[in-house]
């Protein structure tokens, strides 16, 4: 896709803030990801290790970043290891990053062909004790798949086993966590190109639409401004199915009388949206669905105006729960004694309401983030709860993406229709 230049120091200053919190005679090393297999002998889509691209814009494949910030030679400070050129592969995959395109885009003055990583590592390792190596420490990770970093890792304990190794992700993390001004105005601008093909839908939705076809207006207005889906399958889900809270088939027909869950956003310059909609099929919500809506409408409302520095995302869900346990209530879905526990969720609470409200969000859609620590300012965190009701094939969530600031909060979501009302008028009014 093409995205605005990212200006070089913006990475520039990221591993200055990082060098500082590396211990005196460290060393660190990032590696891109790999290009994942398919069948025979295709490939996925190459998607960047967010660390890299963080501290360093670069988004090609076989990368790899080496930290040194004491070390004498100015030169061995910061080096940007990139795939050596290679005239063949440029017939059939195009060009490749050079050392100037790779020093213009990260700022790293010193790149070298990746075929010299091996020799170079070895020189800067007899100089230092500590070498800070990455991995993937997302809570909900789960490292099936032997990633380039964990390899690595191996490389480096079978080749040099009495160095001292330290954890570079926690260090990492606290940066990335943290929203600089930058990086908050390409979240911006991922919510307004979702906020487009929000509005592209509200024009296009009626009864006989099959839901990959609003996914397909979805990737019409998001490629033709430049733009691509979040790094997450769309959830394009009519019915029944707006029940299933990661339904992507993406393959029934929307019908008269429906409801229609959309789970999806936009990716903008590595940045993510996540938003969620959901409105009628036929343009006007039935009195059930409305009386649904609003009930997640106003948990919505309650609980974006929790979220302020100081209170955790931990406290958040609490909160989220008590508006939650009212709402199944007045809509005499639950007793007043099965919501009694909020903090333990019953059986019939969660039948109703299986997931929490909010996560981070940023270069992943799950971005990194610890629930326990108390909000701060430059954070960026969903809010999204939900009410399902599969015996009514009834099922009702919103999504708003809150960014946290000193007095409060700002909705990067504010101007995407929300209210019922205003949903029913403009696919009334196309």
């Amino acid at each position: 896709m093409h995205y605005p230049k990212i200006e070089s120091s913006h990475f520039v200053e990221n591993r200055k803030r990082l060098a500082a919190l590396l211990e005196p005679g460290s060393a660190a090393i990032i590696n891109s990801n790999d290009i994942m297999p398919t069948n025979a002998d295709g490939t996925m889509k190459f998607v960047q290790n967010s660390d890299l691209f963080y501290l360093s814009g670069i988004l090609q494949e076989e990368s790899v970043l080496l930290l040194y910030p004491q070390a004498i030679d100015e030169k061995s400070r910061e080096i940007l290891f990139i795939r050596d050129y290679n005239p063949e592969l440029e017939v059939w995959e195009g060009k490749k990053l050079s050392p100037a395109d790779a020093t213009e885009i990260s700022g790293v003055k010193t790149v070298q062909d990746l075929s010299k990583f091996e020799s170079i590592l070895a020189d800067i390792l007899c100089s230092v004790n500590n070498l800070y190596i990455n991995s993937n420490e997302h809570d909900r990770a789960d490292n099936i798949v032997e990633t380039r970093e964990l390899r690595f890792i191996n490389y480096c304990r079978k080749r040099y086993p009495l160095h001292n190794y330290l954890r570079l992700a926690p260090l990492i993390y606290s940066l990335r966590v943290i929203k600089q001004k930058w990086e908050a105005d390409l979240a911006q601008q991922a919510c307004d190109l979702t906020e487009s093909g929000f509005r592209r839908v509200l024009n296009f939705v009626k009864p006989g639409v099959y839901e990959y076809e609003i996914e397909a207006e979805l990737s019409h207005e998001f490629i033709r401004r430049g733009s691509s889906f979040a790094d997450y399958e769309p959830i394009i889900a009519s019915g029944e199915n707006s029940c299933f809270l990661h339904y992507i088939k993406n393959d029934c027909m929307c019908k008269e009388g429906d409801i229609l869950l959309i789970d999806a956003a936009a990716g903008y310059s590595n940045y993510n949206a996540d938003m969620t909609r959901t409105i009628p099929v036929s343009g006007k919500f039935s009195k059930r669905q409305r009386e649904v809506y609003d009930a997640v409408l106003r948990t919505l409302r309650g609980t974006i105006s929790e979220m302020k520095p100081g209170k955790t995302v931990k406290e958040l869900q609490l909160v989220t729960r008590e508006l939650i346990a009212k709402e199944l209530v007045d809509l005499k879905l639950l007793k007043p004694a099965d919501v009694k526990d909020i903090s333990n969720k019953s059986p019939e609470f969660k039948k109703y309401y299986p997931h929490d409200v909010s996560h981070f969000l940023g270069l992943a859609v799950h971005d990194i983030g610890d629930f326990n620590v108390p909000m701060k300012a430059g954070m960026l965190l969903t809010c999204e709860p939900g009410i399902y009701i599969r015996e009514e094939k009834l099922g009702v969530r919103l999504e708003n993406n809150i960014l946290i600031t000193e007095n409060g909060n700002t909705d990067l979501m504010s101007s995407i229709p929300l209210e019922a009302a205003e949903i029913e008028d403009i696919m009334n009014n196309r």
